[in-house]
C-alpha cells in the first residue's frame, strides 16, 4: 500500500457480526494497522481512548506502531466530530487506519460492507461495496470485492485476535485500499 492512497478508512455495515469482523479483516490484510473503534465493541484493546488522547495528547507510543499487527483504540465515547482530526493526526503514523462506524458518518471514504444473505434478506443496493459471501446466499447485485464465506475457526481467530487470520479470506480484502470509495 502506498503512501498516496488514502491511509484512513471507515467501514459502515447494518450486519453486527461484520461490524466486528470487516474492521478487522481491513486492518489485518495490511498487516500493520490501527483500528480505531467508534461504537466500543471491540474491546478495549490499549489503556487509554481516544478521549483519553483528545484530552491529554497523544503519546509518542500512540502515535505510530511498536510493532507488527493491528491495535485497537476504543472511541471512549467521542463521536465523528470529536475525533475526526485526532484520527487524522494519528493517521500520519500508521500505515494504516480503519474506522469502525456506528451510525455516524465519516467525512472521509467509506467502505460499506454487506453481507450477501438469501431470499428477502438479499442487499438490492446496488453501489459499490465489499460484499461478504454466505452459504445459501446471494448473487452481489453490484460491484466490488466478493469475500469468501466465513467459516467458524476465521470467525474464531479473528475474535480473539490471538491467531494469525487464514489467508484467503484476508487476500480478498487488500484490493479494497486500492479503489476509489467515497
Amino acid at each position: 500500500m502506498g503512501r498516496e492512497r488514502a491511509l484512513v478508512l471507515a467501514v459502515a455495515t447494518d450486519d453486527p457480526v461484520m461490524s466486528i469482523l470487516g474492521p478487522i479483516g481491513m486492518a489485518a490484510c495490511v498487516g500493520t494497522a490501527l483500528i480505531v473503534d467508534l461504537g466500543d465493541r471491540l474491546g478495549r484493546g490499549s489503556a487509554r481512548s481516544l478521549a483519553d488522547l483528545a484530552a491529554e495528547g497523544p503519546r509518542r507510543s500512540e502515535t505510530r506502531p511498536e510493532r507488527k499487527g493491528v491495535a485497537v483504540l476504543a472511541s471512549g465515547g467521542l463521536g465523528v466530530a470529536e475525533c475526526h482530526d485526532l484520527v487524522m493526526r494519528l493517521a500520519s503514523g500508521w500505515p494504516a487506519v480503519v474506522v469502525r462506524l456506528d451510525g455516524d458518518a465519516w467525512p472521509g471514504p467509506v467502505v460499506p460492507l454487506s453481507p450477501l444473505l438469501p431470499g428477502v434478506l438479499a442487499p438490492t443496493d446496488t453501489r459499490p461495496s465489499v460484499w461478504q459471501r454466505v452459504r445459501g446466499g446471494s448473487e452481489p447485485p453490484g460491484p466490488g470485492p466478493v469475500l469468501p464465506p466465513l467459516g467458524s475457526g476465521t470467525v474464531r481467530r479473528a475474535l480473539s485476535r490471538s491467531a494469525p487470520l487464514p489467508g484467503r479470506w484476508l487476500r480478498a480484502w487488500k484490493p479494497v485500499w486500492g479503489l476509489p470509495w467515497e
